[in-house]
């Protein structure tokens, strides 16, 4: 079985009405947060310096940048915790990550390859932060998006139980009750 590594945040604002949530639709039902895979490749950072995979976080950020036009400096991680899970992805002594609400979603899926079907387990990494800003710069990979209330939300999540657990976890970790 192939694995598949994925990171992303979960992106709010501050309301009167109580945290809202950035939600991305891809189409034919399809919502979730802004996300995507870790690259592998040798990269060049800003630095000039060559590395290799991406953390992470370095991942998180990217794709919401690619995805949602929000920056780095749009966001504000949130320091409250961290949910760890059973697999050690990163090198915690080069990642700053572990100091942010971090959570996992794990699940598996079937990825049409060439003429064969292969059984794919994907692991996303989904970082929380707040952004003062209400329009973001969709990219083409998706067709709409909204920012929704934690009840609007986990309905609009429904089909996506790990997503909607995930939304839970971060709701509660904003302080937020249950209801």
């Amino acid at each position: 079985m192939l694995k598949e590594v994925s990171a992303g945040i979960i992106v709010y604002r501050k309301t009167s009405e109580g945290p809202k949530f950035l939600i991305l639709y891809h189409g034919r039902g399809y919502w979730n947060f802004p996300k995507g895979k870790i690259e592998n490749d040798i990269q060049e950072n800003v630095e000039g310096v060559l590395r290799g995979k991406e953390k992470s976080f370095q991942a998180a950020v990217r794709e919401t940048k690619e995805e949602t036009g929000l920056s780095r400096n749009d966001l504000k991680f949130n320091q409250l915790f961290n949910k760890s899970s059973n697999f050690e992805l990163e090198d915690k002594k080069q990642d700053q990550s572990n100091k942010y609400f971090k959570v996992y979603e794990k699940f598996v899926f079937w990825k049409k390859s060439g003429n064969k079907i292969e059984k794919i387990f994907k692991i996303v990494i989904l970082y929380l932060a707040e952004t003062k800003k209400i329009d973001i710069c969709l990219s083409n990979e998706h067709s709409g998006y909204g920012w929704f209330t934690y009840k609007e939300a986990i309905k609009i999540l429904s089909k996506y139980k790990d997503s909607q657990k995930i939304l839970r976890q971060a709701y509660e970790a904003l302080g937020e009750s249950k209801t």
